[in-house]
């Protein structure tokens, strides 16, 4: 258990990818901050669950992260646990539609969870992270960070924002021992995928097949969904030693969508 005495906090990890990688932290003996909605019940399980494999506390804050003041609470309860020396940015959410037709509040709610919640994180967690000259943060991007969609405006924004801000933060703490690097998927099959689905036929005009195969597959040659394992996995890689020279990175893994 390498990470045993380490503090991890996720966002978005009641479910999908950030669910994942709590899951692979924690058999690595990591603490763990979960954050997300969701049936309480069903949360309870999970932080039962987690702390069974790491032997280690787990806490859950269910800050809502389009509130910096919220983002405030979470990295104190990581605070309480000795501090994030692992942050995982993974909260995000999707709207599809057309730019002149886009709600605005959609775009503003879209920048604010997918970008402005991680800068708050990043920047209420690096001061203990540069304190210990150890730390790992980690952002889920997308191929969209590099390539673009219709339709997807804000997302593909914010991804792309991603991209930059994990780029200037790796350079202002290249020496300090924290690692700053994004991992960007192609099509994950996560609530956020399956829930874009109905828009995507609405905008579209296609049939629910349609969208899975013409829309969604047919940008990654493999034709296969990345899994929210295999994404863990990657971030898990990212936490050990042998990954400390990897930082700056926008790491794809996306079925070769992005090869072209």
């Amino acid at each position: 258990m390498f990470l045993k005495g380490k503090t991890a906090l996720v966002t978005g990890s009641t479910s999908g990818i950030g669910l994942a990688c709590a899951r692979a932290l924690a058999a690595e003996g990591a603490s763990i901050v979960l954050n997300g909605f969701g049936d309480r019940e069903a949360i309870d399980r999970i932080m039962a669950e987690l702390g069974a494999a790491s032997g280690a506390e787990v806490r859950h804050n269910g800050a809502d992260l389009t509130k910096p003041e919220e983002i405030g609470g979470l990295i104190a309860d990581a605070d309480a646990l000795g501090g994030a020396d692992i942050l995982i940015n993974n909260a995000g959410m999707q709207h599809v539609a057309p730019i002149d037709q886009f709600p605005v509040d959609k775009w503003d709610l879209i920048i604010a969870l997918n970008l402005s919640a991680a800068f708050h994180a990043i920047r209420l967690a690096l001061p203990g992270m540069k304190a210990k000259g150890w730390g790992r943060i980690i952002s889920t991007a997308s191929a969209h960070s590099l390539v673009a969609s219709p339709n997807k405006a804000p997302y593909v924004a914010s991804k792309h924002a991603i991209a930059g801000l994990t780029k200037a933060v790796a350079l202002e703490t290249a020496p300090s021992g924290v690692t700053v690097n994004c991992i960007s998927p192609g099509y994950v099959w996560t609530p956020l995928v399956e829930n874009q689905i109905p828009d995507t036929m609405a905008a579209r005009g296609l049939t629910r097949e349609q969208v899975m195969n013409d829309v969604l597959l047919a940008a990654q040659p493999t034709k296969k969904f990345v899994t929210v394992d295999q994404v863990a996995a990657f971030a898990l890689f990212l936490c050990r030693d042998e990954a400390s020279a990897i930082t700056g990175a926008n790491l794809s893994m996306d079925g070769g969508w992005t090869a072209a």
